[in-house]
């Protein structure tokens, strides 16, 4: 059926659905409420004209500043630096960090023609000359790219009146020795702290 297979071929572009899974949503889809098919096709039509960048910190926002740059409750002398807006959302539900953010756009990455010119790095280095930051937290993803992109901004912000720290990476709670890859165990050694 022609409208079943253009459905599971759009939703199998999505990150993380494959073919299978693509097609057991579209069939969940024909079974459910008709209501909830329309909220949600509604919901995936307005998504874009609703949610921007926030102008100061790159973050999704549906107002003119993003949840995390218009609270004021938020402690103004912490700034992390991501990668992605989504990784903001996902260290503020930590519910541990209470600072601002700062969305770089993604990695310096330069086999994929990714330099510092296409981040939002000069941002950020005006965000903290201008700004009363006593720490910026490097929170890059622990690959290549994320760890070459927090050097950068580490030399970038070398001899600036701020602290700047890095996310610790290694083992996982709970974690077993022997399933950790090399890399993060050589992390683990590498970041290791007194006891």
């Amino acid at each position: 059926m022609e409208a079943i297979d253009s459905l599971v071929k759009l939703l199998s572009r999505l990150p993380g659905i494959g073919g299978k899974s693509a097609s057991r949503i579209a069939y969940h889809l024909i079974s459910a409420d008709e209501d909830y098919d329309r909220r949600l096709g509604q919901a995936i039509a307005e998504i874009k004209g609703r949610i921007h960048f926030c102008p100061r910190c790159g973050a999704y926002a549906e107002d003119d500043l993003c949840e995390f740059c218009s609270d004021t409750r938020r402690d103004q002398s912490l700034l992390c630096v991501v990668e992605q807006p989504q990784d903001a959302i996902t260290i503020a539900s930590s519910g541990i960090y209470g600072g601002l953010f700062h969305v770089l756009g993604g990695a310096i990455d330069p086999m994929n023609g990714t330099g510092p010119d296409q981040l939002t790095l000069s941002q950020l280095k005006r965000r903290v000359q201008e700004g009363l930051f006593k720490e910026v937290i490097i929170a890059t993803n622990p690959t290549e790219e994320g760890d070459t992109t927090a050097l950068y901004i580490r030399q970038m912000l070398k001899g600036m009146d701020v602290t700047v720290s890095r996310l610790a990476a290694g083992l996982p709670i709970g974690g077993d020795l022997e399933y950790a890859d090399r890399l993060t165990l050589a992390r683990s050694i590498r970041g290791r702290v007194s006891y």
